[in-house]
Protein backbone atom coordinates (compact mmCIF):
# COMPACT_ATOMS: atom_id res chain seq x y z
CA UNK A 1 0.00 0.00 0.00
CA UNK A 2 1.34 3.22 -0.76
CA UNK A 3 1.29 6.03 1.65
CA UNK A 4 0.70 9.32 0.83
CA UNK A 5 3.41 12.17 2.72
CA UNK A 6 1.73 13.80 5.67
CA UNK A 7 0.97 17.10 4.65
CA UNK A 8 4.29 20.20 6.15
CA UNK A 9 4.05 22.09 8.84
CA UNK A 10 2.21 21.79 11.83
CA UNK A 11 0.01 19.21 12.57
CA UNK A 12 -2.53 22.27 13.80
CA UNK A 13 -2.57 23.97 10.21
CA UNK A 14 -5.88 24.24 8.60
CA UNK A 15 -6.43 21.68 5.94
CA UNK A 16 -8.11 22.87 2.95
CA UNK A 17 -9.66 21.63 0.14
CA UNK A 18 -7.92 21.09 -3.73
CA UNK A 19 -7.59 24.45 -4.82
CA UNK A 20 -8.87 26.48 -2.49
CA UNK A 21 -6.25 28.55 -1.47
CA UNK A 22 -4.80 28.66 2.12
CA UNK A 23 -7.92 29.47 3.95
CA UNK A 24 -9.06 27.41 6.78
CA UNK A 25 -12.52 25.59 5.82
CA UNK A 26 -15.33 27.04 7.47
CA UNK A 27 -18.09 24.99 8.62
CA UNK A 28 -20.67 25.64 6.65
CA UNK A 29 -24.50 25.55 6.63
CA UNK A 30 -26.87 23.38 5.53
CA UNK A 31 -28.50 24.47 1.99
CA UNK A 32 -29.62 23.82 -1.22
CA UNK A 33 -28.25 26.40 -3.50
CA UNK A 34 -25.55 25.92 -5.98
CA UNK A 35 -23.04 23.01 -6.34
CA UNK A 36 -21.00 24.62 -3.64
CA UNK A 37 -23.44 25.29 -1.29
CA UNK A 38 -23.61 22.28 1.12
CA UNK A 39 -26.83 20.05 2.18
CA UNK A 40 -27.41 17.21 4.61
CA UNK A 41 -27.93 13.99 2.86
CA UNK A 42 -30.86 12.08 4.04
CA UNK A 43 -28.29 9.37 5.92
CA UNK A 44 -26.43 11.80 7.71
CA UNK A 45 -28.47 13.80 10.25
CA UNK A 46 -27.26 16.49 12.56
CA UNK A 47 -29.54 16.77 15.43
CA UNK A 48 -29.71 14.48 18.26
CA UNK A 49 -27.37 11.97 20.34
CA UNK A 50 -28.88 9.09 18.28
CA UNK A 51 -27.09 10.13 14.54
CA UNK A 52 -24.64 7.83 13.13
CA UNK A 53 -22.45 11.10 12.57
CA UNK A 54 -21.35 13.57 14.09
CA UNK A 55 -23.46 16.74 14.52
CA UNK A 56 -21.13 18.73 12.87
CA UNK A 57 -21.28 16.84 9.46
CA UNK A 58 -22.33 18.26 6.67
CA UNK A 59 -23.05 16.99 3.00
CA UNK A 60 -22.33 19.03 -0.72
CA UNK A 61 -24.02 18.22 -3.89
CA UNK A 62 -21.15 16.74 -5.46
CA UNK A 63 -20.96 14.13 -2.36
CA UNK A 64 -18.12 15.96 -0.53
CA UNK A 65 -18.58 15.18 3.44
CA UNK A 66 -17.18 17.26 6.20
CA UNK A 67 -16.95 16.65 9.61
CA UNK A 68 -15.82 19.13 11.88
CA UNK A 69 -15.66 21.77 8.50
CA UNK A 70 -12.73 19.13 7.02
CA UNK A 71 -13.79 17.22 4.25
CA UNK A 72 -12.82 13.93 4.59
CA UNK A 73 -11.15 13.42 1.19
CA UNK A 74 -8.20 16.32 1.82
CA UNK A 75 -7.97 14.10 5.16
CA UNK A 76 -7.65 10.61 2.72
CA UNK A 77 -5.66 12.54 0.47
CA UNK A 78 -3.44 14.46 3.06
CA UNK A 79 -3.00 11.64 5.67
CA UNK A 80 -3.42 8.12 2.99
CA UNK A 81 -6.23 5.37 4.45
CA UNK A 82 -7.21 4.34 6.37
CA UNK A 83 -7.33 6.99 8.08
CA UNK A 84 -9.72 7.52 11.81
CA UNK A 85 -11.26 11.11 11.68
CA UNK A 86 -12.17 12.01 15.38
CA UNK A 87 -14.50 14.97 15.87
CA UNK A 88 -13.51 16.51 18.81
CA UNK A 89 -16.62 18.17 19.27
CA UNK A 90 -18.43 15.60 19.04
CA UNK A 91 -16.58 13.83 21.86
CA UNK A 92 -17.58 16.87 24.22
CA UNK A 93 -20.85 17.17 22.77
CA UNK A 94 -21.36 13.71 24.35
CA UNK A 95 -19.22 14.26 27.29
CA UNK A 96 -21.55 16.87 28.37
CA UNK A 97 -25.06 15.61 27.33
CA UNK A 98 -23.81 12.64 29.84
CA UNK A 99 -22.59 15.14 32.69
CA UNK A 100 -25.94 17.09 31.94
CA UNK A 101 -28.02 13.66 32.51
CA UNK A 102 -26.49 12.48 35.67
CA UNK A 103 -25.89 15.69 37.37
CA UNK A 104 -25.56 14.08 40.36
CA UNK A 105 -22.96 11.26 39.90
CA UNK A 106 -19.72 10.98 38.74
CA UNK A 107 -19.16 10.23 35.03
CA UNK A 108 -15.99 8.03 33.99
CA UNK A 109 -15.00 7.55 30.75
CA UNK A 110 -13.81 4.03 30.15
CA UNK A 111 -10.75 4.43 28.26
CA UNK A 112 -10.89 0.61 26.84
CA UNK A 113 -13.16 2.07 24.03
CA UNK A 114 -10.15 4.15 22.92
CA UNK A 115 -7.33 6.37 24.70
CA UNK A 116 -5.06 8.55 23.37
CA UNK A 117 -3.26 11.82 24.81
CA UNK A 118 -5.95 14.17 23.31
CA UNK A 119 -9.16 12.79 24.28
CA UNK A 120 -7.54 12.39 27.70
CA UNK A 121 -7.37 16.09 27.83
CA UNK A 122 -10.91 16.50 26.12
CA UNK A 123 -12.35 14.40 28.88
CA UNK A 124 -10.48 16.21 31.69
CA UNK A 125 -11.44 19.22 30.71
CA UNK A 126 -15.46 17.72 30.35
CA UNK A 127 -15.17 17.25 34.00
CA UNK A 128 -14.97 13.56 33.37
CA UNK A 129 -13.04 10.57 35.46
CA UNK A 130 -11.60 8.00 33.75
CA UNK A 131 -11.92 4.21 34.38
CA UNK A 132 -8.53 2.27 32.87
CA UNK A 133 -7.98 -1.64 32.91
CA UNK A 134 -3.81 -1.65 32.15
CA UNK A 135 -0.63 0.22 33.88
CA UNK A 136 -0.69 1.35 30.33
CA UNK A 137 -4.03 3.04 30.36
CA UNK A 138 -3.32 4.64 33.84
CA UNK A 139 0.46 5.63 32.77
CA UNK A 140 -0.74 7.63 29.44
CA UNK A 141 -3.27 9.17 31.46
CA UNK A 142 -1.10 10.19 34.36
CA UNK A 143 1.68 11.51 32.39
CA UNK A 144 -0.84 13.37 29.89
CA UNK A 145 -1.29 15.17 33.07
CA UNK A 146 -4.78 13.89 34.57
CA UNK A 147 -5.15 13.57 38.11
CA UNK A 148 -4.98 10.40 39.35
CA UNK A 149 -7.20 10.42 42.08
CA UNK A 150 -9.74 11.06 39.47
CA UNK A 151 -9.28 7.30 37.89
CA UNK A 152 -10.61 4.43 38.58
CA UNK A 153 -8.37 0.72 37.97
CA UNK A 154 -10.26 -2.36 37.00
CA UNK A 155 -9.75 -5.58 35.44
CA UNK A 156 -10.79 -9.51 36.44
CA UNK A 157 -7.06 -10.37 36.70
CA UNK A 158 -4.89 -7.27 37.36
CA UNK A 159 -0.94 -8.22 36.90
CA UNK A 160 1.53 -7.10 39.60
CA UNK A 161 2.56 -4.22 37.51
CA UNK A 162 -1.11 -2.82 36.87
CA UNK A 163 -1.04 -2.88 40.80
CA UNK A 164 2.42 -1.42 41.19
CA UNK A 165 1.87 1.34 39.04
CA UNK A 166 -1.95 1.70 40.33
CA UNK A 167 -0.44 2.02 44.07
CA UNK A 168 2.81 4.37 42.69
CA UNK A 169 0.81 6.97 40.69
CA UNK A 170 -2.02 7.47 43.89
CA UNK A 171 -5.35 5.69 41.96
CA UNK A 172 -8.21 7.09 43.24
CA UNK A 173 -10.52 3.63 43.31
CA UNK A 174 -9.31 -0.05 42.68
CA UNK A 175 -11.98 -2.62 41.87
CA UNK A 176 -11.71 -5.87 43.46
CA UNK A 177 -12.52 -8.85 40.78
CA UNK A 178 -11.13 -11.49 42.75
CA UNK A 179 -10.73 -12.68 46.58
CA UNK A 180 -6.74 -13.01 45.63
CA UNK A 181 -6.46 -9.57 45.13
CA UNK A 182 -7.68 -8.85 48.73
CA UNK A 183 -4.65 -9.98 50.46
CA UNK A 184 -1.73 -8.97 47.28
CA UNK A 185 -3.34 -5.28 47.73
CA UNK A 186 -3.20 -4.94 51.38
CA UNK A 187 0.00 -6.54 51.29
CA UNK A 188 1.45 -4.13 48.65
CA UNK A 189 -0.01 -0.96 50.70
CA UNK A 190 1.68 -1.94 53.81
CA UNK A 191 0.57 -1.43 57.59
CA UNK A 192 1.02 2.04 57.36
CA UNK A 193 -0.58 2.70 54.05
CA UNK A 194 -4.07 3.62 52.65
CA UNK A 195 -6.01 2.79 49.41
CA UNK A 196 -9.22 2.93 48.53
CA UNK A 197 -11.62 -0.29 46.49
CA UNK A 198 -14.71 -1.06 45.35
CA UNK A 199 -15.90 -4.76 45.13
CA UNK A 200 -17.44 -6.09 41.39
CA UNK A 201 -20.73 -7.72 42.06
CA UNK A 202 -21.91 -10.44 39.19
CA UNK A 203 -25.73 -9.42 39.83
CA UNK A 204 -27.09 -12.61 37.73
CA UNK A 205 -28.46 -10.44 34.87
CA UNK A 206 -27.63 -11.49 31.42
CA UNK A 207 -27.33 -8.21 29.11
CA UNK A 208 -26.00 -7.18 26.18
CA UNK A 209 -25.66 -7.16 22.25
CA UNK A 210 -23.96 -9.92 21.69
CA UNK A 211 -23.17 -13.66 24.15
CA UNK A 212 -19.33 -12.57 24.24
CA UNK A 213 -20.03 -8.84 25.77
CA UNK A 214 -22.54 -9.73 28.72
CA UNK A 215 -20.65 -9.01 31.74
CA UNK A 216 -23.29 -9.56 34.58
CA UNK A 217 -24.32 -12.98 34.43
CA UNK A 218 -23.29 -15.64 36.73
CA UNK A 219 -20.23 -18.81 35.98
CA UNK A 220 -18.10 -16.13 33.89
CA UNK A 221 -14.46 -14.44 34.80
CA UNK A 222 -16.15 -11.21 35.90
CA UNK A 223 -16.85 -10.08 38.92
CA UNK A 224 -17.84 -11.94 42.17
CA UNK A 225 -20.94 -13.76 42.62
CA UNK A 226 -23.94 -12.25 44.23
CA UNK A 227 -25.93 -15.47 44.31
CA UNK A 228 -23.31 -17.57 45.69
CA UNK A 229 -22.03 -15.54 48.19
CA UNK A 230 -18.47 -14.99 47.11
CA UNK A 231 -19.30 -11.04 46.63
CA UNK A 232 -20.39 -11.24 50.22
CA UNK A 233 -17.63 -12.87 52.08
CA UNK A 234 -15.04 -10.69 50.00
CA UNK A 235 -16.68 -7.74 51.38
CA UNK A 236 -16.06 -9.21 54.95
CA UNK A 237 -12.52 -9.73 54.54
CA UNK A 238 -12.10 -6.36 52.64
CA UNK A 239 -13.68 -4.79 56.16
CA UNK A 240 -10.75 -6.91 57.93
CA UNK A 241 -7.88 -4.93 56.33
CA UNK A 242 -7.37 -1.74 57.94
CA UNK A 243 -5.54 -0.54 55.02
CA UNK A 244 -8.08 -1.21 52.65
CA UNK A 245 -11.37 1.11 52.44
CA UNK A 246 -14.09 -0.39 50.86
CA UNK A 247 -16.33 2.90 49.39
CA UNK A 248 -18.84 0.50 47.79
CA UNK A 249 -20.16 -1.94 44.57
CA UNK A 250 -19.49 -1.66 41.12
CA UNK A 251 -20.60 -4.02 38.52
CA UNK A 252 -20.82 -4.24 34.51
CA UNK A 253 -23.58 -5.56 32.90
CA UNK A 254 -21.85 -5.83 29.32
CA UNK A 255 -21.70 -3.97 26.68
CA UNK A 256 -24.37 -2.63 23.79
CA UNK A 257 -26.99 -2.73 25.85
CA UNK A 258 -30.43 -0.10 24.65
CA UNK A 259 -32.65 -0.69 27.71
CA UNK A 260 -32.68 0.80 30.74
CA UNK A 261 -34.83 -2.32 32.48
CA UNK A 262 -31.41 -3.92 33.24
CA UNK A 263 -29.82 -1.23 35.25
CA UNK A 264 -32.88 -0.76 37.03
CA UNK A 265 -32.45 -4.80 38.28
CA UNK A 266 -28.84 -4.16 38.94
CA UNK A 267 -29.71 -1.13 41.12
CA UNK A 268 -32.84 -3.33 43.17
CA UNK A 269 -29.78 -6.46 43.72
CA UNK A 270 -26.98 -4.21 44.77
CA UNK A 271 -28.88 -2.26 47.05
CA UNK A 272 -29.88 -5.24 48.72
CA UNK A 273 -26.61 -6.41 49.15
CA UNK A 274 -25.65 -2.90 50.36
CA UNK A 275 -28.60 -3.53 52.82
CA UNK A 276 -26.88 -6.82 53.61
CA UNK A 277 -23.46 -5.55 54.49
CA UNK A 278 -25.27 -2.98 56.64
CA UNK A 279 -27.06 -4.90 58.72
CA UNK A 280 -23.92 -7.39 59.15
CA UNK A 281 -21.50 -5.01 59.38
CA UNK A 282 -22.92 -1.89 60.79
CA UNK A 283 -21.55 0.02 57.39
CA UNK A 284 -23.06 1.73 54.59
CA UNK A 285 -21.09 2.44 51.39
CA UNK A 286 -21.28 5.50 50.03
CA UNK A 287 -20.52 4.73 46.48
CA UNK A 288 -22.58 2.56 43.43
CA UNK A 289 -20.84 2.21 40.53
CA UNK A 290 -23.02 0.81 37.55
CA UNK A 291 -20.73 0.48 35.17
CA UNK A 292 -21.46 0.93 31.43
CA UNK A 293 -22.55 -0.40 27.88
CA UNK A 294 -24.48 1.81 26.68
CA UNK A 295 -25.87 0.56 23.33
CA UNK A 296 -25.64 3.24 20.33
CA UNK A 297 -26.68 2.65 16.61
CA UNK A 298 -23.97 1.76 14.01
CA UNK A 299 -27.34 1.53 11.19
CA UNK A 300 -29.70 3.70 10.76
CA UNK A 301 -32.89 2.68 12.79
CA UNK A 302 -30.81 0.65 15.25
CA UNK A 303 -31.87 1.79 18.81
CA UNK A 304 -29.65 3.68 21.57
CA UNK A 305 -29.50 3.81 24.86
CA UNK A 306 -30.56 7.77 25.48
CA UNK A 307 -28.51 8.90 28.99
CA UNK A 308 -31.77 11.14 29.95
CA UNK A 309 -33.80 8.35 30.04
CA UNK A 310 -31.58 5.68 31.54
CA UNK A 311 -29.97 8.84 34.46
CA UNK A 312 -34.04 9.08 35.28
CA UNK A 313 -35.32 5.72 35.58
CA UNK A 314 -31.53 5.00 37.80
CA UNK A 315 -32.79 7.89 40.00
CA UNK A 316 -36.48 6.96 40.77
CA UNK A 317 -35.40 3.26 41.23
CA UNK A 318 -32.30 4.72 43.34
CA UNK A 319 -33.98 6.71 45.75
CA UNK A 320 -37.14 3.75 46.12
CA UNK A 321 -35.04 1.01 46.50
CA UNK A 322 -32.87 3.07 48.92
CA UNK A 323 -35.92 4.67 51.51
CA UNK A 324 -37.50 0.97 51.48
CA UNK A 325 -34.25 -0.74 52.69
CA UNK A 326 -33.22 2.42 55.19
CA UNK A 327 -30.44 3.47 53.09
CA UNK A 328 -29.16 6.96 52.60
CA UNK A 329 -28.57 7.05 48.66
CA UNK A 330 -24.99 6.23 47.63
CA UNK A 331 -23.18 8.71 45.60
CA UNK A 332 -23.68 6.95 41.84
CA UNK A 333 -20.49 6.27 39.29
CA UNK A 334 -21.29 5.82 35.61
CA UNK A 335 -18.77 4.39 33.08
CA UNK A 336 -20.00 5.76 29.48
CA UNK A 337 -16.92 4.73 26.28
CA UNK A 338 -18.47 3.88 23.13
CA UNK A 339 -21.37 6.06 24.01
CA UNK A 340 -18.88 9.35 23.81
CA UNK A 341 -16.07 8.09 21.16
CA UNK A 342 -18.18 5.72 18.97
CA UNK A 343 -20.45 8.29 17.29
CA UNK A 344 -17.41 10.78 17.37
CA UNK A 345 -15.40 8.46 14.88
CA UNK A 346 -15.66 8.00 11.05
CA UNK A 347 -13.24 5.27 8.96
CA UNK A 348 -12.07 6.20 5.79
CA UNK A 349 -10.91 3.50 3.27
CA UNK A 350 -10.03 3.54 -0.66
CA UNK A 351 -11.70 0.66 -2.42
CA UNK A 352 -8.88 -1.79 -4.26
CA UNK A 353 -10.93 -4.09 -6.22
CA UNK A 354 -14.73 -4.74 -7.26
CA UNK A 355 -15.19 -8.53 -8.25
CA UNK A 356 -18.48 -9.36 -9.18
CA UNK A 357 -19.30 -13.56 -8.67
CA UNK A 358 -22.88 -15.32 -9.55
CA UNK A 359 -23.81 -14.78 -6.34
CA UNK A 360 -22.15 -11.58 -5.02
CA UNK A 361 -20.24 -8.40 -5.54
CA UNK A 362 -17.69 -7.80 -3.56
CA UNK A 363 -16.22 -4.75 -2.76
CA UNK A 364 -12.13 -4.63 -1.38
CA UNK A 365 -10.84 -1.93 0.72
CA UNK A 366 -7.36 -0.86 1.81
CA UNK A 367 -7.83 -1.62 5.46
CA UNK A 368 -10.33 -4.71 7.05
CA UNK A 369 -9.97 -6.99 10.61
CA UNK A 370 -6.53 -5.54 11.16
CA UNK A 371 -8.04 -1.83 12.09
CA UNK A 372 -11.38 -2.87 12.81
CA UNK A 373 -12.15 -6.85 14.17
CA UNK A 374 -15.32 -6.19 15.71
CA UNK A 375 -17.63 -7.68 12.68
CA UNK A 376 -15.92 -10.86 12.68
CA UNK A 377 -15.94 -10.82 16.43
CA UNK A 378 -19.46 -9.96 17.31
CA UNK A 379 -20.84 -9.71 14.23
CA UNK A 380 -21.39 -6.04 14.15
CA UNK A 381 -22.77 -4.26 10.73
CA UNK A 382 -21.98 -1.19 9.89
CA UNK A 383 -23.19 1.56 7.13
CA UNK A 384 -20.29 2.68 5.04
CA UNK A 385 -21.12 4.96 2.14
CA UNK A 386 -19.33 6.21 -1.07
CA UNK A 387 -17.92 10.28 -0.49
CA UNK A 388 -16.11 12.33 -2.95
CA UNK A 389 -18.06 12.72 -6.06
CA UNK A 390 -21.56 12.20 -6.67
CA UNK A 391 -23.49 8.70 -8.32
CA UNK A 392 -26.11 9.05 -10.62
CA UNK A 393 -25.55 5.11 -10.71
CA UNK A 394 -28.61 2.96 -9.12
CA UNK A 395 -27.77 1.80 -5.43
CA UNK A 396 -26.63 -2.39 -5.74
CA UNK A 397 -26.35 -4.68 -2.57
CA UNK A 398 -22.44 -5.56 -1.88
CA UNK A 399 -20.32 -6.83 0.62
CA UNK A 400 -17.51 -4.55 1.60
CA UNK A 401 -14.21 -6.76 2.62
CA UNK A 402 -10.33 -6.09 3.48
CA UNK A 403 -7.71 -6.80 2.79
CA UNK A 404 -6.64 -9.48 5.27
CA UNK A 405 -6.04 -13.17 4.33
CA UNK A 406 -9.17 -14.60 6.19
CA UNK A 407 -12.63 -15.15 4.81
CA UNK A 408 -14.16 -13.39 7.69
CA UNK A 409 -12.26 -10.63 7.12
CA UNK A 410 -15.68 -8.39 5.79
CA UNK A 411 -16.53 -5.11 7.22
CA UNK A 412 -20.09 -4.88 5.77
CA UNK A 413 -22.11 -7.32 4.39
CA UNK A 414 -25.13 -7.12 2.49
CA UNK A 415 -25.16 -3.31 1.91
CA UNK A 416 -26.16 -0.61 -0.48
CA UNK A 417 -23.48 1.22 -2.30
CA UNK A 418 -23.71 2.85 -5.91
CA UNK A 419 -23.80 0.44 -9.36
CA UNK A 420 -20.50 2.14 -10.46
CA UNK A 421 -18.56 2.06 -6.88
CA UNK A 422 -14.79 1.31 -8.48
CA UNK A 423 -11.24 1.11 -7.26
CA UNK A 424 -9.63 4.55 -6.40
CA UNK A 425 -13.09 5.47 -4.76
CA UNK A 426 -13.69 6.52 -0.91
CA UNK A 427 -15.78 5.14 1.68
CA UNK A 428 -16.61 6.03 4.64
CA UNK A 429 -17.91 4.52 7.68
CA UNK A 430 -19.45 6.24 10.87
CA UNK A 431 -19.33 5.13 14.18
CA UNK A 432 -16.00 4.16 14.03
CA UNK A 433 -14.39 6.03 17.70
CA UNK A 434 -14.76 2.73 19.66
CA UNK A 435 -13.08 -0.64 19.47
CA UNK A 436 -11.55 0.07 16.32
CA UNK A 437 -7.99 1.50 16.88
CA UNK A 438 -8.34 0.36 20.42
CA UNK A 439 -8.45 -3.05 19.43
CA UNK A 440 -6.66 -3.10 16.19
CA UNK A 441 -3.46 -5.41 15.29
CA UNK A 442 -0.83 -5.33 12.32
CA UNK A 443 -1.99 -8.93 10.90
CA UNK A 444 -0.04 -9.40 7.78
CA UNK A 445 2.70 -6.77 8.78
CA UNK A 446 0.00 -4.03 7.60
CA UNK A 447 0.20 -1.05 10.11
CA UNK A 448 -2.32 0.53 12.09
CA UNK A 449 -4.11 3.86 11.11
CA UNK A 450 -3.38 7.22 12.13
CA UNK A 451 -5.95 9.05 14.34
CA UNK A 452 -6.87 13.05 12.75
CA UNK A 453 -8.82 15.04 14.91
CA UNK A 454 -11.41 17.71 13.42
CA UNK A 455 -12.53 20.89 14.80
CA UNK A 456 -13.75 24.01 13.81
CA UNK A 457 -12.14 23.33 10.34
CA UNK A 458 -9.27 22.35 11.45
CA UNK A 459 -6.79 19.01 11.08
CA UNK A 460 -4.31 17.49 13.24
CA UNK A 461 -2.74 14.10 13.87
CA UNK A 462 -3.38 12.81 17.22
CA UNK A 463 -2.03 9.43 16.39
CA UNK A 464 0.56 9.00 13.35
CA UNK A 465 0.40 5.32 11.15
CA UNK A 466 2.36 2.92 12.42
CA UNK A 467 5.09 2.69 9.61
CA UNK A 468 7.13 -0.47 8.25
CA UNK A 469 9.96 0.85 10.09
CA UNK A 470 7.75 0.69 13.51
CA UNK A 471 7.17 -3.21 12.85
CA UNK A 472 10.31 -4.19 11.69
CA UNK A 473 12.46 -2.73 14.39
CA UNK A 474 10.36 -4.26 17.02
CA UNK A 475 12.33 -7.26 15.38
CA UNK A 476 15.49 -8.24 16.82
CA UNK A 477 15.53 -11.81 16.32
CA UNK A 478 18.76 -12.12 14.26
Amino acid sequence: MTTLPLPTGSDTAPVTPPGSGTAPVTPPDIGTGSDSAPVTPPDIGTAGLRSLWPATTTERPHGEVLVGGVPLTQIAGSHGTPVYVLDEAEVRRRCRTYRAAFPEAEIHYAAKAFLCRALVRWVEEEGLGLDVCSAGELELAVTTGFPADRILLHGNAKSPQDLATALRLGVGRIVIDTPAEIARIAAAVGTGGHQKVMVRVTPGISAGGHHKIRTGSDDQKFGLSLRDGHAQRAIARILGQPQLELTGLHCHLGSQITDAGPYLVAVRRLVGLMARVRDTHGIALPELDLGGGHGIAYRAGEPALDPGTLAAGIRTELAESCAAAGLPVPRLIIEPGRAVAGPAGVAVYRVLAVKRTTGRTYVAVDGGMSDNPRPALYGVRYAPRLIGRHSAAGAERVTVVGRHCEAGDILAEDVPLPADTHPGDLLAVPVAGAYHLAMASSYNLVGRPPVVAVLDGRARVLVRRETLEDLRVRDIGL
